[in-house]
């Protein structure tokens, strides 16, 4: 059993993109980072503010193309008002798209 929770994890974490593109991000409100200058500039100042704490162990790793880079990042963002768009998050939910409707 817990090897087959090991491998549900480690297969999450497999499909976590990279993207740190506003256009992938969303605020709380539905408005995407790049929709105006004003919300662009808000989504960068949190990105710089994120990367710091996605690089530095215990959160994060200096290895910037890891998984757990990418989900420090995801979840500093997430902290900052920002969060993934639905289907873009994952590549693996691009497969489903039609079933979730989004």
């Amino acid at each position: 059993m817990k090897s087959l929770a090991l491998i549900g994890a480690l297969a999450s974490l497999a499909f976590i993109s990279a993207a740190e593109a506003p256009a992938n991000y969303q605020s709380f409100g539905g408005v995407t980072a790049d929709s105006n200058p004003v919300t662009t500039r808000h989504y960068e100042a949190a990105l710089k503010h994120c990367r710091p704490e996605a690089i530095n162990p215990p959160r994060g790793t200096r290895e910037v193309g890891s998984l757990r880079y990418s989900a420090a990042l995801r979840a500093c963002l997430y902290r900052q008002g920002y969060l993934d768009r639905g289907s873009f998050a994952y590549p693996a939910n691009l497969a489903f798209d039609h079933f979730f409707g989004l």
